[in-house]
């Protein structure tokens, strides 16, 4: 198994200490995260796209790009790309070039979004939002994969001739699809034998597990081979104590706090406690052990060879406490159990001038 740390960039006063970082502090508490993420072995950093309050993460690729000039190994994400709502054209150019900047190490993670407020910023409709999606990606695998491009679109005004620069960097920028709640989203996936990327955050096992199983029908239905199906997962809240009773007791005023903000009551979770998300949920809350076995787990019910945590919310020390466990504690039982070979044939070129 490889494993993703990630962040939607959430700058709320910290439930403990009270303390509110500046758009600045967060920005730079991020940074540093990839960085540490690097040292420590993590396969992969991304950073997720929202437009609104809490959260500062509005310019993924701004952010990578940061993250590109300061890490030489890690491969960089967008977790996810918002397509839905975006000009393909623009989309192709920016990462295109943060796909040079890196030296390759960039994926896209695409889907639509679960919030809602981004549809009037960028003029569509809620009902819009999958078709709109699958239009906007087809022409981006065509801007990428193509040169002289004429297509006429619903979303977007005609293009006669046009090629996008500069070229990506990659020979094909991997793709995933953000998959949370439709078998829209598995669909399109399935269609191109592109690999899927499950939420797997707010909801019963069973629900992801359905999308993950119609996603390798489908592909099997596509002429696609669903045993080389290609399966990443998010998870709960990580928190790590030595007991499983200390781990509850200090992640609880973060889960208190979360759980009374407009983003969580959205995400229309059923889980009505924090010991019910625990023991029916996606939350790593407990000891090393109690957090292998949940994730043991959930691998048995999606076959996934990449998993992707956050520590978004906690303290700074906190923070790198959380990921430092993780990756001494929890990350190197996974790998020897569940061996991936995701990335490994990943040619790693560093940008000429660049210093590492």
């Amino acid at each position: 198994m490889k494993f993703a740390l990630f962040s939607l960039i959430m700058n709320v006063p910290n439930a403990v200490t009270g303390e509110t970082l500046t758009p600045q502090q967060k920005i730079q508490n991020v940074l540093n995260q990839a960085v540490l993420a690097e040292k420590l072995g993590f396969e992969a950093y991304g950073v997720g796209e929202r437009h609104g309050a809490p959260f500062l993460s509005s310019s993924p690729p701004v952010m990578l790009t940061a993250i590109a000039a300061r890490t030489s190994r890690i491969r960089l994400l967008t977790t996810v790309t918002v397509l839905s709502v975006l000009d393909p054209v623009r989309v192709a150019e920016d990462y295109a070039t943060l796909d040079h900047l890196s030296g390759g190490r960039l994926e896209l993670i695409i889907g639509k979004g679960n919030d809602p407020r981004h549809y009037p910023l960028f003029g569509i409709s809620e009902d819009e939002q999958w078709e709109s999606l699958a239009e906007r990606y087809h022409l981006l695998k065509q801007l990428w994969e193509e040169e002289n491009v004429t297509w006429q679109g619903k979303y977007r005004p005609a293009l006669e001739g046009v090629t996008t620069y500069p070229r990506p960097f990659q020979s094909s920028i991997p793709i995933w699809h953000g998959s949370a709640s439709s078998t829209l989203s598995t669909e399109l996936a399935a269609k191109y034998g592109e690999p899927i990327f499950s939420s797997n955050t707010f909801h019963p096992q069973a629900k992801y597990k359905a999308l993950i199983d119609h996603y390798r029908e489908r592909l099997e239905h596509y002429g696609h081979d669903p045993n080389k199906a290609l399966v990443g997962s998010g998870a709960g809240s990580l928190y790590l104590a030595n007991t499983k009773e200390e781990a509850i007791r200090r992640f609880r005023p973060y889960y208190d706090a979360f759980h009374a903000t407009d983003a969580a009551q959205h995400n229309n979770s059923p889980f009505k406690t924090l010991e019910d998300t625990i023991a029916n949920g996606p939350a790593l809350v407990g000891s090393p052990d109690s957090v292998i076995e949940k994730i043991v787990n959930y691998h048995e019910a999606f076959g996934n060879q990449v998993l992707s945590i956050s520590v978004d919310g906690l303290t700074e020390s906190e923070q790198r406490e959380q990921v430092e466990r993780f990756a001494t504690e929890v990350a190197p039982v996974l790998r020897r159990e569940f061996p991936s070979s995701v990335w490994d044939e990943v040619k790693r070129a560093v940008p000429t001038g660049t210093v590492v």
